[in-house]
């Protein structure tokens, strides 16, 4: 008898059960989230797969049509860049002094590109030597030196130091013409008399610059004396 009551109980249990799952449920009875006729919306993951990869493509925009080729005679005809001045590149000199270096630098500053100043030294001649010959003692020149006195040749010593001692002296000129009448004259009493050229060397300056070849006049704004000019490489 209790196994019957209990085996009732059970089944009365399951149909109870059964029945609240089925019609108990909050949204069994929910109206549809969208009016008639109108689809309703779904995300991606709720989809099939076949589905949710052709909706993308199928939503995605066409490409932009290219734009259009330019016509016309601006798109054809490219900006030539303005040719450059013919420029002349010169070298004046040369200067003297730093000074006249200076100013001649100042009044050409405004009518050139670049300018650049150098100094260069130059063996110039400052004077011509006549001498006898050293002998090979100091007592030996002495002795030629009186005959030098005794034939009337005046104006001599004898060297005494530098890489030259007992070479007898007959006279220093700047001037080369005197320098050789006064050998003339000492071989015409007898001495085999030299001569020689004695220089040294001296700074000069020079100016190099570039300006353009039109209008440009140095010799107009530079008046130093003996300053010349010739063409070098422009820099």
């Amino acid at each position: 008898m209790f196994l019957r009551l209990l085996f009732v109980l059970l089944i009365m249990l399951n149909i109870v059960a059964g029945a609240w799952l089925l019609l108990g449920q909050p949204y069994a009875h929910v109206p549809p989230a969208t009016d008639p006729g109108v689809p309703e919306l779904r995300l991606l993951s709720e989809l099939p797969a076949q589905a949710a990869t052709a909706a993308p493509a199928a939503g995605a925009s066409a490409p932009a049509d290219p734009a259009p080729a330019t016509t016309g005679r601006s798109a054809t005809i490219a900006a030539k860049p303005t040719p450059a001045a013919e420029l002349r590149c010169l070298t004046l000199g040369p200067f003297a002094t730093p000074h006249d270096l200076l100013q001649a630098r100042s009044a050409l500053t405004p009518v050139t590109r670049r300018m650049r100043s150098r100094q260069e030294q130059v063996a110039q001649s400052r004077s011509w030597w006549v001498y006898l010959p050293a002998p090979a003692s100091r007592p030996q020149a002495i002795a030629l030196t009186r005959q030098l006195a005794a034939r009337g040749i005046q104006d001599y010593f004898v060297v005494s130091g530098g890489d030259q001692p007992n070479t007898i002296s007959l006279g220093l000129f700047k001037d080369q013409d005197n320098a050789r009448k006064r050998r003339a004259d000492v071989a015409a009493a007898g001495f085999a008399a030299r001569i020689t050229e004695r220089s040294e060397n001296t700074p000069q300056y020079w100016l190099d610059l570039v300006a353009e070849r039109n209008g440009f006049d140095w010799r107009s704004r530079v008046r130093t004396d003996g300053v010349g000019s010739h063409s070098t490489s422009c820099f």
